[in-house]
């Protein structure tokens, strides 16, 4: 539940001016604009689950975005009901809409959206309903490009370099061919992110959210509440440090606490979290976290 001081699930991941948000609890919109982030540029919404507390900022982001000028449409993911969920609140509210809004259920694990050079993949988790975590994953980057090599190897400046680093082959000014391996490095890692809540425990996830430079993942419970983690079906923020640890991420942050617990004892699930994961974070409310490239 929210409370005074801490708002309902809510992730919004910025690359290259793209949007993409992860829930919408209750009060989303009122962060995104304390924080005074384009919500407009939203490309689009993953939502883990159909419980309020993951979905009822949802309406307010539609209605926000119709009173700008906006031609780009929507996607809304999720498990089933979110179709539903989506087209209710539309017509019970007589939502003005001014752009289009793409609604796609997720029934089965896989790429759910692609853009240019990067990708969003959805996977199973466990809990009172169905439930989905997301990764999105860049594709590798080219190596980077020695113009000093080039010069040597008296390839003319210009557009011959540029086919060099498309991965063509061009002529030398003697005519003789260069390779791109020879003027440009090995292949550069792209970013990961991964976004886990509402689940119970399962080893499987750390295979999918295996080397993440970012994972945000529920740490509901404290060690003394592992039994009501197992009936409501959530993690302790021990299992999400094993999670972390398990599949190497280069760091994690937590968060979906239980409101019994104030932000002063918020460090009690940190502790817990470091016995296995010694840079394990919480998140706090429009906490910004920067992704670097790893070269």
């Amino acid at each position: 539940m929210p409370l005074p001081y801490r708002h309902l699930t809510s992730v919004l991941l910025r690359r290259k001016g793209d949007l993409f948000l992860f829930d919408g609890g209750e009060g989303t919109q009122v962060s995104l604009r304390r924080l005074n982030l384009k919500w407009k540029k939203i490309n689009a919404i993953f939502v883990s689950h159909t419980h309020a507390d993951h979905v009822t900022g949802l309406p307010g982001i539609l209605m926000l975005s119709s009173q700008v000028d906006r031609d780009e449409p929507l996607y809304i993911f999720g498990p089933p009901k979110i179709a539903e969920y989506i087209e209710t609140s539309r017509k019970v509210l007589d939502m003005y809409i001014n752009y289009p809004i793409i609604v796609k259920e997720i029934t089965e694990p896989g790429v759910v959206y692609e853009g240019k050079d990067f990708y969003v993949r959805a996977f199973p988790l466990e809990h009172s309903k169905t439930c989905v975590g997301y990764t999105l994953e860049e594709l590798d980057r080219p190596g980077e490009f020695n113009p000093e090599e080039a010069e040597r190897l008296e390839v003319p400046k210009g557009p011959l370099w540029g086919k060099l680093q498309r991965g063509e082959s061009v002529p030398n000014k003697n005519g003789i061919m260069i390779d791109p391996s020879q003027v440009v490095g090995k292949a550069r890692s792209g970013r990961k992110f991964s976004f886990v809540t509402d689940t119970l425990y399962l080893p499987s996830i750390a295979k999918e959210v295996k080397g993440s430079d970012l994972l945000i993942c529920e740490g509901m419970f404290a060690d003394d509440c592992l039994d009501q983690a197992k009936e409501k079906k959530h993690m302790t923020a021990r299992q999400a440090a094993t999670i972390a640890r398990d599949a190497e991420v280069k760091r994690m942050a937590m968060i979906h606490y239980s409101p019994r617990y104030n932000d002063r004892e918020l460090e009690l699930l940190l502790a817990q979290a470091k016995e296995v994961y010694p840079s394990a974070e919480l998140t706090r409310d429009r906490m910004h976290f920067e992704i670097p490239y790893e070269d």
